[in-house]
Parts: structure tokens; sequence; C-alpha cells
């Protein structure tokens, strides 16, 4: 890499100050979690700014469930 460009990296785990759009695209089938969560709009313009703790914060969602089932959705990935 010649140090111009930029990649974002997404860890292997997901916190709280991840932004929602940057896990969706590493990690696609969080959506369903985000649903399930009441956190529908995830192409809405807050989205692609909001971090999950925004989010959570936001839609009163309690952020160390929403986590862990984040978390538990990219670890069983396929």
């Amino acid at each position: 890499m010649s140090g111009q460009e930029k990649t974002n990296v997404v860890p292997l785990q997901i916190t709280p100050d991840l932004s929602i759009l940057e896990v969706l695209q590493a990690y696609p089938q969080v959506r369903q979690v985000f649903y399930r969560y009441g956190m529908g709009c995830l192409e809405c313009m807050g989205a692609m700014n909001e971090t999950i703790a925004g989010g959570a914060r936001s839609h009163g969602v309690n952020l160390e469930d929403l986590l862990k089932d984040l978390n538990k959705a990219i670890k069983s990935r396929g």
C-alpha cells in the first residue's frame, strides 16, 4: 500500500464507537439484528455517521444487549 490509500478496517469485534454504516458494510448479516431492535432506518442520513452507541441511545435500545447480538451474528458467519 502506498500510504495514500485509506482502508477502513472493522475489527473482529463490534464496539460502541463504530459507525452503523461501516459495520453494515463489513457485515451485511447484522442488518437483521438492527431490525430486531427496532433500528430499521439503516439507510437514513443519520445512520451514515451515527455510532452504534448513538443509535442505541436514540432508539432506547440496551447497548450491551445490542452489542452482544451483533457480535454473535458476526461470529456465526459461515
